[in-house]
C-alpha cells in the first residue's frame, strides 16, 4: 500500500530524513571549519563569514531551482544531481588557493545541498494529510540531525587530518550514500485534491485571497519573515564555534554546543509539527519566533562556558519549529501542484537570512571586537519576524470572524 499516510509513506519519510541528514553536511561543514580555513588562508573573520554567506546564497538559489524541478520531474533526479554537485564541490574546495575561489566553490556546495532540504519537505507533504504537520517537521529535522551529528565528527577529522582531507571525505560520503537513497524514492506522489481557489484543508477552502493577499503577496510576506527569523538564528549557529575559540574555551567546545543546539532543535521541530497539526502554521510560527527571541537574550546574560551550554540547549529547543512552519503555511494556502516551488522559495529565503546574518555577525565582530552587538542585531531582526507573524495571525483571525458571521 502506497497511499496517503500509508506504511510506505512513513517508510519514505524515514528515507527522506536519512537523505537530508547526509546532504546536510554541505551546510554544516564550513561552520565547524571556519577557524581552520581562516587561519590557513590568512583572512579575517568577516572574509571567511563571506564564504559562508556564499554557501547559503547558493543554498537559497538551489532551494528555488530544485523546487521547480521537483514539481516537474520528481525528487529522484533532483537528489542524484545534488549528490553529484556535493561530491564535486567538496573535492574541489581544498584545491582553491584564495578566498574568491573558495567562496565560489561554496556556492556550488550550498546549491547542491539545498536539494536535501526544502524539496524533500515539499515531496513528503504530498504523502500526508491529517498528520502533515508532524511529517513535514520530521522531514525538516534531517537538516538539524545533520547539524547534531556532523560538527563533532568534522572537528575530530580536522584536528587529526586537516580541513582539506575532511572535505574530500565529505564529498565521497555524499556520492556513495545519497544516490542509492535517492533511487528508493521512485514512486510518484498520490493525487491531491485541488481547487482553482486554493487547497482543501479540513473541509474548508483556503487561499491567500482569504487573508486579503494575492498569492505572490503572501509569498513575499513569508520571504520577509524567513529572512528576519534566520538573521537572528544565524548568530549562534554560524558563530558559536568561533565565539568559543575567542573566549578561550576551544573549538571543540563550540562544536559540542552546536551539536547540542541542533540536537534539541530536532525535538523542537517534531514538537512544533504536533502543534501545527492542531493550531495551524501561523500560530506555530508566532510561538517559535517568541521563544527564539527569549533564547537569544540568554546569550547576552553570561558568557561562561556552562551558561553558553545552557543557552545553546535552550536556543535549539525554542527555535527549531520556525522553519517548518513556513512549509505548513504554504500547504494551507497554496495548491499542491505548486508545493515544490512555493515551499522551496519560502524555506530557502530563510537561508538568505542565514547568509546575511552570518556575514553581519563577522562584520560586527571585526568592528567591535566582540559578539555582543551581533546578538543585539539578531534580536532586532527577530522582532521583525515576530511582527510579521502577529500581522498574519490578525488577518487570519479577522477572516475567521467574518466567516463565522
Amino acid at each position: 500500500m502506497s497511499g496517503v499516510e500509508s506504511s510506505y509513506a512513513w517508510w519514505r519519510l524515514a528515507a527522506s530524513v536519512t537523505l537530508s541528514t547526509v546532504g546536510g553536511i554541505g551546510m554544516w561543514c564550513l561552520v565547524v571549519a571556519l577557524p581552520s580555513i581562516q587561519q590557513d588562508l590568512g583572512i579575517t573573520r568577516a572574509d571567511i563569514s563571506f564564504a559562508y554567506t556564499m554557501n547559503t546564497l547558493g543554498f537559497f538559489a538551489g532551494g528555488v531551482t530544485w523546487g521547480k524541478l521537483v514539481d516537474r520531474r520528481g525528487i529522484v533526479l533532483t537528489a542524484v544531481l545534488s549528490a553529484t554537485g556535493l561530491a564535486i564541490g567538496f573535492a574541489t574546495a581544498p584545491f582553491t588557493p584564495s578566498l574568491p575561489l573558495f567562496a565560489t566553490v561554496q556556492v556550488l556546495i550550498g546549491f547542491s545541498a539545498a536539494a536535501t532540504f526544502a524539496p524533500l519537505v515539499a515531496d513528503i507533504s504530498h504523502w500526508f494529510d491529517r498528520r502533515r504537520g508532524i511529517a513535514v517537521a520530521i522531514a525538516a529535522s534531517g537538516n538539524y540531525l545533520a547539524g547534531a551529528i556532523w560538527p563533532s565528527i568534522i572537528q575530530f577529522m580536522i584536528a587529526d587530518h586537516g580541513w582539506r582531507v575532511t572535505y574530500w571525505a565529505a564529498g565521497a560520503l555524499c556520492f556513495v550514500a545519497m544516490i542509492p537513497l535517492a533511487l528508493t524514492l521512485r514512486r510518484k506522489p498520490p493525487q491531491q485534491q485541488t481547487t482553482a481557489a486554493g487547497t482543501i484543508v479540513g473541509g474548508a477552502i483556503h487561499s491567500p485571497r482569504s487573508l486579503g493577499l494575492s498569492p505572490n503577496g503572501l509569498q513575499a510576506v513569508l520571504v520577509v519573515a524567513g529572512i528576519g527569523c534566520c538573521v537572528a538564528m544565524s548568530m549562534p549557529q554560524v558563530h558559536i564555534v568561533a565565539y568559543c575559540a575567542d573566549l578561550g574555551y576551544g573549538v571543540a567546545r563550540g562544536a559540542e554546543m552546536l551539536s547540542l543546539m541542533l540536537g534539541f532543535g530536532i525535538v523542537s521541530r517534531i514538537a512544533s509539527g504536533w502543534i501545527a497539526d492542531r493550531v495551524g502554521g501561523v500560530k506555530t510560527l508566532l510561538l517559535g519566533s517568541t521563544l527564539q527571541c527569549v533564547a537569544l537574550v540568554f546569550y547576552l546574560v553570561d558568557d561562561s562556558v556552562n551558561s553558553l551550554y545552557l543557552a545553546s540547549a535552550l536556543f535549539g529547543l525554542f527555535q527549531g519549529g520556525i522553519v517548518p512552519s513556513y512549509a505548513i503555511i504554504v500547504r494551507e494556502y497554496f495548491p499542491p501542484k505548486e508545493a515544490g516551488f512555493r515551499v522551496g522559495l519560502a524555506i530557502s529565503s530563510t537561508l538568505v537570512g542565514m547568509a546575511l546574518g552570518g556575514w553581519m555577525g563577522g562584520v560586527l565582530f571585526d568592528m567591535t571586537g566582540s559578539y555582543r552587538a551581533a546578538f543585539l542585531n539578531g534580536i532586532a531582526w527577530n522582532l521583525l519576524n515576530g511582527a510579521v507573524a502577529w500581522w498574519l495571525l490578525f488577518r487570519q483571525n479577522r477572516r475567521n470572524v467574518f466567516a463565522g458571521g
